[in-house]
């Protein structure tokens, strides 16, 4: 049997195209991610899958794959508003993918008084809208208080403390120019940048991209995505298209 050298080419060159157009909106419009920790809990859960706007705020190499130095600082830069969920490249490695919510802009001062946010010198509003919930930290389970936080720009999410703060006190965090302030909603199972060693402040230049809604979400914890017998208690029908706040 011949084989036409035309057909060969053209599906080669289909399939050229298709990768290029694929690393195109993955570049410039959206990507998925996928949550592997419970450091965001309760807005994300282990095992959501959600897509991330990648021009939010602008373009800078880690907006390509492997970050790739096409671009020398950051380009079409949109600020991000305080209470943002965004993926960023943490700053210990420039590599590893934190998803966080931003609680401090640049030159803005954030301390923790007895468990409790100020940022420049005002109390993040908190009010407890349940006594005990069930979470994970890591694979363990722990005992929290959720509360609804209410940021200075009238934002409102939802965030888990263990009954006795595990950070309880800080000197104050004075966020540098260019550079921003992310937190975990999970507050007491959460490296983000309160920990200036292994995260720390995040630099402009290492923002991903906003997260916008979650499209899937399952819990392996329960069983495989592949055990479809179990599709009706591992998959959480109830989160596909929830948008992230």
């Amino acid at each position: 049997m011949k084989i036409d050298k035309n057909i060969i080419i053209d599906n080669i060159k289909t399939i050229f195209y298709a990768l290029v157009i694929a690393i195109v909106i993955r570049s410039l419009f959206i990507q998925p991610f996928y949550i592997p920790s419970s450091s965001m809990e309760p807005t994300l859960l282990i095992g959501d899958r959600l897509f991330v706007t990648k021009y939010s705020y602008g373009y800078s190499k880690h907006s390509f794959p492997f970050s790739l130095p096409i671009i020398k600082g950051r380009i079409f830069l949109n600020s991000p508003e305080i209470g943002d969920v965004i993926v960023f490249k943490t700053p210990a490695d420039n590599r590893t993918d934190y998803i966080k919510r931003l609680v401090g802009l640049p030159g803005d001062a954030i301390q923790f008084i007895s468990g409790d946010i100020f940022l420049n010198n005002n109390q993040i509003l908190k009010s407890r809208i349940s006594k005990t919930d069930i979470i994970y930290c890591g694979k363990q389970t722990i005992e929290v208080n959720t509360f609804e936080e209410k940021l200075p720009n009238g934002k409102m999410h939802n965030t888990v403390y263990l009954k006795n703060y595990s950070f309880q006190n800080s000197d104050v965090f004075n966020v540098p120019e260019k550079h921003y302030f992310f937190l975990g909603d999970n507050r007491d199972c959460s490296k983000d940048s309160r920990y200036l060693t292994s995260v720390g402040y995040v630099h402009e230049d290492n923002l991903v991209g906003k997260a916008q809604f979650v499209f899937f979400s399952s819990d392996f914890r329960i069983g495989s995505i592949f055990s479809f017998w179990k599709w009706h208690k591992t998959i959480r029908f109830d989160r596909f298209f929830k948008r992230i706040n």
